[in-house]
């Protein structure tokens, strides 16, 4: 019956991720959608674009109190359809402050969601007692892939963003709320079983070198999200059709990294996967600063999905780790990082390809994706993956 429940929560936490990668890449592939439709003009657009990851990041640390009251499992059960009707909402409107709002409210639940999310996929590795952390995230590359690939046909079609948004909503909203009936968490002890993990036993010294590993992480991920296509066409002299596979490589191979990772992870261990991947990322984005053509970058933006595909995921259990007794709090301040990577990485690398060039900027994330290796050591021992061997803690059904 445990092992029964165990799969069925893992499936259902897989949709979880799936559906909310599904969600975000329909809301950023199409941005210059959303700038036409409310009249965003180019100066107001970044305070539009900055307000999601900041409103997102306060949400994450406010959903640290309420998990702990509610668990987890709650949260996440109203936070994923609370995100899609504001998706919807953010096609629907057409005046700026229609936009405002519903980003907005965007914002406030994909930070609940986010945190959560990996609150119960961190208990739920804890639970099976090795890696499967990775594995939640090929979930959300899956759906990211899907949701470029809908955003795709709805600007090919020149369909409203409503009509694009309206049948994905409808199709995955009674899906997650449905699915959110199997969410299991891990219990260690009587904490756990309550959803209470209190944030008193977490010190921040600790938890510190992992929160810059995540904001190193995501600066990479920001910088190819954000100036991959205009580096090949501006830099590297490419055709804007041919500007475009960078990033849907990059897509493809962080699938690829996350879909074997966790094997990789219970073979040789957390920090030895991390040191490697942030290696690979870091070799990735010195190709691309010195390639000569459109391929070789091509090639280097490949590499980097390898490479960044792994830290992020092992940040999130390493925190769960390294506070078996607070692992909520831990994942929610940790979570917060992950915003401050996103609203950093971006500006930080057009500012420096302003001042200076773009091929030198991309020397900036390579420095600091590969600080990483410093603190690899944070991510634990191969002997000490998971806090309790191949002892199976037992699981207390929250759903």
């Amino acid at each position: 019956m445990t092992d029964a429940r165990l799969r069925r929560g893992r499936g259902s936490l897989a949709v979880s991720f799936f559906v909310q990668g599904v969600t975000f890449a329909l809301l950023v592939t199409r941005i210059p959608a959303i700038q036409d439709q409310y009249g965003i003009s180019d100066g107001l657009l970044p305070v539009f674009l900055a307000a999601v990851p900041i409103l997102a990041g306060v949400a994450s640390v406010a959903t640290e109190k309420v998990v702990a009251r509610l668990g987890p499992a709650v949260v996440l059960r109203w936070a994923q359809p609370f995100v899609l009707l504001a998706l919807l909402g953010v096609g629907a409107g057409s005046e700026l402050w229609q936009a405002a709002v519903a980003l907005g409210l965007f914002g406030l639940a994909v930070g609940a969601l986010d945190a959560s999310m990996n609150m119960l996929g961190v208990s739920l590795q804890r639970a099976y007692g090795r890696s499967i952390m990775l594995g939640f995230h090929a979930s959300y590359s899956l759906g990211g892939i899907a949701g470029a690939s809908l955003a795709w046909v709805g600007a090919h079609w020149h369909l409203s963003l409503f009509v694009s948004y309206l049948p994905v909503v409808a199709v995955l909203l009674p899906a997650a709320f449905v699915g959110s009936r199997w969410f299991v968490a891990g219990g260690d002890g009587p904490a756990e079983e309550a959803g209470e993990s209190k944030g008193s036993g977490i010190a921040f010294r600790l938890l510190l070198p992992l929160c810059l590993v995540m904001t190193f992480a995501y600066i990479g991920d920001s910088t190819v999200s954000n100036w991959s296509a205009k580096y090949l066409q501006d830099v590297l002299g490419s055709s804007e059709e041919v500007a475009t596979v960078p990033y849907n490589a990059y897509m493809v191979t962080t699938l690829l990294g996350r879909a074997v990772g966790d094997l990789g992870v219970r073979r040789l261990g957390a920090a030895a996967v991390v040191r490697g991947g942030a290696v690979l990322a870091a070799l990735g984005f010195a190709v691309v600063s010195v390639a000569q053509g459109a391929w070789a970058g091509i090639a280097g933006f490949t590499v980097l999905g390898f490479g960044l595909s792994v830290i992020v995921p092992q940040t999130f259990a390493a925190a769960g780790r390294l506070f078996p007794g607070s692992s909520d709090a831990a994942v929610a301040r940790l979570n917060v990082f992950n915003y401050v990577g996103f609203l950093v990485g971006s500006p930080l690398v057009g500012a420096l390809g302003d001042a200076w060039s773009y091929r030198g900027a991309m020397l900036v994330p390579m420095v600091l994706v590969l600080v990483t290796v410093v603190y690899a050591t944070s991510f634990g021992s191969r002997e000490a993956r998971y806090g309790g061997g191949h002892e199976r803690p037992r699981t207390v059904d929250v759903g």
